[in-house]
């Protein structure tokens, strides 16, 4: 299984809480002020004042709602607190600002010919504990399903706020309400300084999953007045969206805020140590120029100086992300087994066939053309603990299946399963083993055409099918006839599985539960089906290779 930072790092490409205590305002009177036609300035009462939104083409939108206070000066570093309370009405009608990130990163700029500007509109801040809702009723009594995504990007970059992820349709289609969060990326939220800094800093290391916790408390106290069920929430993430699912299956804050989790291409397993993220905090701290024994001058530095250190680190702190303090996280998120806080969410979990055909051709694109020794020379280096031997019975095994493929397909290949495919069967074994809650497994297997169709069913590439916006995403699925059919039949099933905990429903063949008996997987592809254990030769190879 792939090193967890590793597959972080190259997760990043996609689209991809503290624990306040109490919860935020219950005294506040429930009172959703709409009228009983639509209006086009719809206004809700939440449990911290009114808020204005807007409606159209049957949806409800409330756009940057903050669910928590600012997070810049003393605040930094710091779990979130809910923010204060207003009068009047305030205007929800626009993407809230993104978190602080690098937008400049090589691998970010290059990545805008198939996505756009992933990191979404606004300007760049530390209040950036916002969120987005679209809905289609305001009705309390309605109790429709909630989708709480959580964008991709790593834990580095990226935001809820990009076309690709508006919920208008999931909503509208199939009747759910889908909710956007953005939190503390990067430096700002991942930054362990709890043995440079003492217990003022001791959850510092986790504070952009709090954030997300915190929303999630957001949601349990509000979305009622959104039409929404707080007692039906489904948490869903791609890549590093997918890593934070896993994560907060094994936060005990999280505990019964979410009922269901979707992993798309992130199945995380374990955390950093405190001692990997005590070595990246003091190398960043050696960047800024700050002395270990004056941890608190952090809080003064500009936002810009973060985000220029951040530069000149380059990719090294791509693979920062949670850590194993303690605290907020007691344990590693799927190892050596499932959380137990968390038996009883069923989980879906899957991943697309040609993953790291997306970041290849985003980091280094000469690897498209491998010659048969420069593959074998990376294949040592990914799998370093694979004798030769070992390593000539794979190649050999993969190429038995693929006659006519060229070193750089065989190399993709073996790469993608070696971190993607085989973290993902992992967590879903572990889940399974639990006997508490169903896990079902997909395997994402449609190519997309751009790029002379190099990219294949690369990473990312299911995102506009699971929103139903395949009509936004053009750069990154092209154009035709069989993209609306299969978006209606994963969106569905998306859908369908935040309503029940079953994805099965009437455009898909029957979808069991997976187990490690029969290992059945979905296929999604212009015909989807279902097959045991797909890929079974290569799972057991890779599985038979030795792991550090």
């Amino acid at each position: 299984m792939m090193d967890r930072r590793e597959l972080l790092k190259s997760s990043f490409l996609s689209f991809g809480g503290a624990v306040a205590s109490g919860t935020l305002g219950s005294w506040f009177p429930r009172t959703i002020l709409v009228s009983a036609r639509p209006s086009t300035e719809p206004v809700v009462q939440t449990s911290l004042g009114k808020l204005r939104g807007a409606f159209a083409n049957g949806v409800y939108s409330f756009k940057g709602i903050h669910y928590g206070a600012s997070t810049e000066g003393s605040m930094r570093f710091l779990p979130p607190s809910a923010p204060k309370p207003w009068t009047g009405v305030r205007d929800a009608l626009e993407i809230g600002p993104p978190a602080p990130q690098d937008r400049e990163l090589s691998m970010i700029v290059k990545g805008r010919e198939l996505f756009g500007d992933f990191v979404g509109p606004g300007q760049m801040g530390e209040d950036c504990l916002v969120l987005n809702v679209w809905t289609p009723s305001l009705r309390e009594p309605d109790k429709k399903p909630v989708m709480v995504w959580l964008h991709g990007g790593g834990y580095a970059f990226g935001s809820s706020g990009i076309p690709l992820y508006d919920g208008s349709n999931l909503a509208a289609k199939h009747d759910v309400v889908v909710v956007g969060v953005n939190h503390r990326l990067n430096i700002f939220g991942y930054l362990y300084l709890g043995r440079i800094g003492g217990e003022k800093y001791a959850e510092s290391g986790n504070v952009g999953m709090l954030d997300i916790v915190l929303a999630l408390q957001w949601v349990r106290e509000n979305i009622a007045r959104f039409g929404g069920d707080p007692g039906n929430v489904t948490i869903f993430g791609e890549s590093g969206g997918g890593a934070k699912v896993s994560t907060l299956m094994a936060m005990p804050s999280a505990k019964s805020l979410f009922h269901k989790a979707i992993v798309e291409s992130g199945s995380q397993l374990r955390a950093s140590s405190p001692e990997e993220a005590d070595a990246i905090a003091r190398k960043v701290l050696e960047q800024l120029q700050v002395a270990p024994d004056h941890v608190d001058d952090l809080q003064k530095i500009p936002m810009a100086q973060f985000i220029a250190a951040l530069h000149l680190m380059g990719e090294s702190f791509l693979g920062a992300g949670p850590v194993l303090d303690g605290h907020s996280l007691p344990r590693h998120p799927f190892d050596p087994d499932a959380p137990a806080t968390s038996a009883q969410v069923p989980m879906l979990v899957g991943t697309n066939r040609d993953e790291s055909r997306l970041l290849i051709a985003l980091t280094d694109p000469t690897l498209f053309s491998l010659s048969e020794s420069d593959m074998r020379t990376r294949l040592r280096v990914s799998l370093q603990h694979a004798d030769d031997p070992k390593l000539d019975a794979l190649i050999a095994l993969y190429r038995k299946d693929r006659p006519n493929a060229t070193p750089s397909d065989i190399y993709l290949a073996i790469v993608t399963d070696n971190g993607y495919w085989t973290s993902a069967i992992t967590q879903a074994e572990r889940k399974a083993a639990q006997h508490a809650a169903p896990v079902y497994m997909y395997l994402f297997e449609w190519q997309t055409s751009v790029q002379g169709g190099k990219l294949k069913a690369s990473h990312a590439i299911e995102l506009p099918f699971v929103f139903d916006n395949v009509d936004k995403a053009a750069l990154l699925v092209g154009t035709g006839t069989d993209l609306q059919p299969l978006a209606d039949k994963m969106s569905a099933a998306w859908a369908a599985f935040a309503r029940t905990g079953n994805p099965d429903h009437a455009g898909l063949p029957h979808w069991p539960a997976y187990d490690t008996s029969t290992r059945a997987t979905m296929i999604f592809n212009n015909e989807c089906k279902v097959v045991n254990d797909p890929g079974k030769d290569e799972r057991l190879a890779m599985a038979s290779l030795p792991r550090s």
